[in-house]
C-alpha cells in the first residue's frame, strides 16, 4: 500500500490525477511532486509538497533528498504532432532529455529499493506510439521505445533477482483531460484512469494499456500483420486530426 510517493510530472495532466487520487487516502501521509510547473492553485492538497525543477536545466536535482519514499511515479513527458523533417536537432535533443534519460537514472537511483524485498511500487507512463510505428510522433514514439524496451529488460532482471517489485509500464493512447496537447487538466475527466493506474500499479503489475480491448488490440494486431499499412493508416489519421 502506497503511502510516502515521489512523482515526477505531477503538477498537471495524469501525474497530478494520480497525486490527487493518492493525497486522498487517508494512508497516504505526504505526497512529494517534482514538476518545471506549479499545481494550479484549485487542484493544491494540503499533503502535496512541490518542488521546481525542470527536466532540462543543466544542473542534477538532488533526488537522494527523498529517502523516505515507497514508490516512484514519473509521468513528465512532451510530444506534438509534427513531420520529422519540421523538427530541429535541439528539439530531438530535448525530447530524449525529458521523455527518456531521466526516467532511466531515476529507476537507477532509487534501484536498490526497487530490487530489495520491500514493497516499493514504479510506474512510468510511456506510450501506445512506443509498440508501433508513429508518423507525426517519429521522435516522441522513439524516446517511448526506448523507455518499453528498457521497462521489460529490467523487469526481467526484477524477477531473475528474486524481488517481488516491478515497473508498471502504462501505455495509453490519447487520453482525455490531460494537458498533453496544450488544454487543460480536468481532473474528473482522468479520476477513473488515475485510480485504475494505482490499483495496478499496487498490485505490482507490469503493463497497462488503457482501452486495449476496446481499441489497441486491434490495432497492435494490425500492426504485426503489416506494419507498412498500418503505418500509412497512421499517418492519414494523424494529417486530418490537426487539419
Amino acid at each position: 500500500m502506497i503511502r510516502r510517493p515521489l512523482i515526477v510530472g505531477g503538477s498537471n495532466g495524469i501525474g497530478l490525477g494520480i497525486a490527487t487520487a493518492l493525497a486522498d487516502r487517508d494512508e497516504v501521509e505526504v505526497v512529494y511532486i517534482v514538476d518545471k510547473d506549479e499545481v494550479d492553485p484549485q487542484y493544491m492538497h494540503y499533503k502535496f509538497r512541490l518542488f521546481q525543477y525542470d527536466l532540462l536545466d543543466d544542473y542534477e536535482f538532488p533526488w537522494d533528498r527523498f529517502d523516505d519514499i515507497d514508490s516512484l511515479i514519473i509521468t513528465a513527458g512532451f510530444g506534438r504532432l509534427e513531420l520529422f523533417k519540421d523538427i530541429d536537432e535541439e528539439t530531438i535533443e530535448s525530447y530524449f532529455k525529458v521523455n527518456t534519460i531521466p526516467t532511466i537514472k531515476l529507476v537507477h537511483q532509487f534501484y536498490d529499493l526497487l530490487s530489495g524485498s520491500d514493497d516499493f511500487y514504479c510506474c512510468v507512463l510511456v506510450s501506445i506510439a512506443g509498440f508501433l510505428s508513429s508518423p507525426w510522433l517519429s521522435v516522441y514514439g522513439s524516446t517511448k521505445a526506448a523507455l518499453r524496451s528498457f521497462i521489460e529488460s529490467v523487469n526481467v532482471e526484477l524477477k531473475k533477482s528474486g524481488s517481488p517489485n516491478r515497473i508498471l509500464n502504462v501505455s495509453p493512447g490519447y487520453i482525455d483531460g490531460t494537458s498533453f496537447y496544450g488544454g487543460e487538466t480536468d481532473l474528473t475527466a482522468i479520476a477513473s484512469l488515475s485510480q485504475e493506474i494505482i490499483k495496478r500499479l499496487e498490485r505490482r503489475e507490469d503493463l497497462y494499456i488503457p482501452d486495449f480491448d476496446e481499441v489497441y488490440c486491434n490495432v497492435l494486431k494490425r500492426y504485426q500483420e503489416d506494419f507498412r499499412a498500418e503505418g500509412d493508416r497512421s499517418y492519414e489519421y494523424k494529417k486530418n486530426k490537426i487539419r
